[in-house]
């Protein structure tokens, strides 16, 4: 008996080629050939690990929450961004429990731009396709650069700690760039490494985190009252000293605060664009999604709870004199330069894994993509690599447009909460047109083995009503007063996407794009000879039934 072989109950002997055969099966029905490297699973020690992984480094708390740390602060304060969280985390897990039953009946690394076309109806499948995944190709963008921009902005940072260096948006964007290009390097040179260094990954965000939180909680020399972190609601948004509670209402402040937990709980569909290189993929990428929020909820808000009770001077921490971050400011007020330089260093390493699996998860997508016709220049994106199976093509199509998406970081004070929100409203919409099909669509709705039974309607339709509502709140004004300077420009990166999205499906994409392109027909693709080995071993594929 090799480690390649399981033993199920009665006896009955798994293989992973038998379960390599049940996957490149199911890829040939939804009428794709196996082109990437099938190497992950979903935990290495259950056959789970990798896929979970993906996403669980994506979502990245550690990245999302001391990026967005002083927005919070200032948007809503810690009573927004301690409840909040709370609030955001529960809405996720119901989108990401729907996404997990659409993702089960289609593991392709599409995802929601495929499961749009396949919960459509026939004629207008194509379209559904097309807009959602422009529209997830912008969050996949938006994602990586806000990843990418927040590492460099620590780099940044503990740069200041003990010298005369001040950081300015030209080096930043300098160090933003070499991230990315390093991160680009990884994912084209290191492809085979990507399952190890997945591992490191998610060790480094538990451990990390933990330890972090520890570390500031233990070394404080005071802590705030639980008054402070749970009731204790901040209005700093105003820029001439009046904010949004008094010029608008309080409720508004607390709508826009909530964008720092919503981004920081987003990319979860990583596991859902792996699931071509993943075994067991109608299982694996399901719960890889539904694990990664989980898992990242419960850390998150420990994360959170732990930097805001070690605040020791809140106007000090707010001005974050420590390179405008306050994250860091907590780390030397509590354990001393040195003990912050060891702190920020295993930020940076969480936010450089979590960017190297952005990229990793946005490269799929645009190869997807390309291989449909959804992108311009496709026939030379849709190409992978004869030697690490892996697109390179689009690995640095994606880090081209990433760096080109945080840009204007060079002229603006919220560029990067920006950038934030876009991906957090490009990223949703993918999730909802597929969600939304499928409530509308829902006797046509062919289950794959994960599914929740009668909860699945409600379900989604909590979550694309909460995706309704995030995509109109986080387009609103996050400063007061509104100028060159404060715009949130995330109406202008979305509305160019729609723009050119609908202008180019009138004007020329309906007449040639027709949604997923079948490459193979099932029967072609040695699905049957696939089928006798799975026998062979003591394998059944399961069966597919009607959702009601």
């Amino acid at each position: 008996m090799t480690d390649e072989s399981i033993i199920e109950k009665g006896g009955r002997v798994h293989t992973r080629a038998a379960d390599i055969i049940d996957d490149e099966a199911e890829l040939a029905r939804m009428g794709y050939k196996q082109e990437l490297k099938r190497d992950l699973t979903l935990l290495q020690a259950s056959r789970m690990w990798n896929n979970f992984g993906v996403s669980f480094s994506i979502i990245s708390v550690i990245t999302g929450i001391p990026s967005l740390f002083l927005y919070g602060l200032n948007t809503g304060g810690p009573a927004v961004m301690v409840w909040g969280f709370v609030v955001v985390a529960f809405f996720t897990m119901l989108v990401g429990l729907s996404m997990g039953e659409v993702c089960s009946a289609h593991p392709t690394s599409g995802g929601p731009y495929f499961w749009a076309a396949m919960l459509s109806e026939p004629k207008n499948a194509a379209f559904a396709s097309w807009v959602t995944g422009w529209f997830n190709l912008l969050g996949q963008v938006a994602v990586t650069a806000g990843i990418g921009y927040g590492c460099a902005n620590f780099i940044s940072t503990v740069a200041t700690f003990h010298t005369g260096f001040v950081p300015e948006p030209r080096t930043t964007i300098g160090i933003y760039a070499a991230v990315l290009i390093a991160q680009g390097l990884i994912n084209t040179f290191g492809v085979h490494l990507l399952k190890y260094i997945n591992n490191i990954s998610i060790w480094w965000h538990v451990v990390g985190t933990t330890a972090v939180v520890i570390a500031v909680l233990a070394a404080a020399p005071s802590h705030q009252s639980a008054k402070f972190v749970f009731q204790t609601f901040i209005d700093n948004t105003g820029v001439d000293g009046v904010g949004w509670s008094e010029r608008a209402s309080p409720a508004y402040v607390v709508v826009v605060g909530i964008l720092m937990a919503q981004y920081t709980l987003t990319g979860f569909d990583g596991s859902a664009h792996m699931t071509e290189e993943t075994h067991n993929a109608a299982m694996s990428g399901s719960i890889g999604i539904i694990m990664a929020i989980g898992c990242s909820a419960v850390l998150g808000w420990f994360l959170i709870l732990g930097l805001l009770f070690s605040i020791q001077d809140l106007d000090k921490t707010v001005s974050a004199p420590a390179g405008g971050q306050p994250v860091a400011q907590i780390f030397l007020d509590t354990v001393g330069e040195k003990g912050a330089i060891v702190l920020m260093v295993i930020v940076i390493g969480a936010m450089f894994f979590c960017g190297t699996f952005s990229l990793t998860s946005n490269s799929r997508m645009m190869y997807a993509f390309a291989r449909d016709g959804g992108i311009p220049g496709h026939k030379f994106f849709h190409k992978v690599s004869k030697h690490s199976k892996s697109p390179i093509r689009t690995v640095w199509l994606a880090c081209t447009l990433s760096f080109i998406l945080a840009l204007p970081s060079l002229g603006s004070s919220v560029a990067f909460s920006a950038v934030t929100s876009i991906a957090t409203i490009g990223l949703y919409i993918s999730y909802a047109i597929p969600i939304g099909l499928r409530v509308v669509y829902r006797k046509r709705f062919v289950r794959g083995p994960f599914h929740l039974g009668p909860l699945s309607y409600p379900i989604a339709t909590t979550a694309c009503v909460w995706i309704a509502f995030i995509s109109i709140a986080f387009i609103l004004p996050q400063a007061n007063p509104v100028d060159s300077q404060t715009l949130n420009y995330t109406i202008v990166a979305v509305g160019i996407v729609l723009a050119y999205c609908m202008g180019f499906w009138v004007l020329s994409a309906r007449k040639w794009f027709t949604g997923p392109i079948k490459q193979i027909q099932e029967e072609d693709c040695g699905v049957s000879e696939g089928a006798d080995a799975a026998s062979s071993a003591g394998t059944t594929q399961s069966s597919r039934e009607k959702s009601p």
